[in-house]
């Protein structure tokens, strides 16, 4: 399955960390990271990860475009509302939209990221697979 991974400045240790913590689950599928993101989870881990634009040049879009053609089957955004720096609120609904249209699970923390992981692990949405 292919995973897009996302977030804001002040989350992006925690995003490593957890991407540290799941490495094994993590492994066994295909990621796809905005920015310095990528480059962070790649040093931190060892996993293959394509690097995307920073969110504010385009990374944003590129995920919602593969959110759109189905090239996505779930997306990590761990999101800081209280973040003084770039908030592109408009993209991160538009991503969030179209997760929703396009049946794409999703987790903007880390708890709901944890539980879709471990849902990941487990089999339960190989469903996915079923609708490509």
């Amino acid at each position: 399955m292919q995973i897009a991974i996302m977030a804001h400045e002040k989350k992006k240790e925690l995003m490593t960390q957890f991407c540290i913590a799941y490495c094994g689950i993590f492994s066994r599928h295909r990621l796809c990271a905005t920015g310095s993101l990528g480059t962070h989870i790649k040093d931190a881990t060892g996993l293959e990860v394509e690097t995307l634009l920073m969110a504010e040049h385009g990374g944003m879009q590129q995920v919602a475009a593969k959110v759109s053609y189905n090239e996505i089957d779930l997306l990590l955004y761990f999101r800081d509302k209280d973040d003084s720096g770039f908030n592109d609120y408009n993209s991160e609904d538009e991503i969030l939209h179209l997760c929703d249209a396009y049946n794409v699970p999703y987790a903007t923390n880390i708890a709901t990221a944890e539980a879709l992981i471990m849902a990941l692990e487990r089999g339960d949405l190989d469903w996915r697979m079923l609708i490509k």
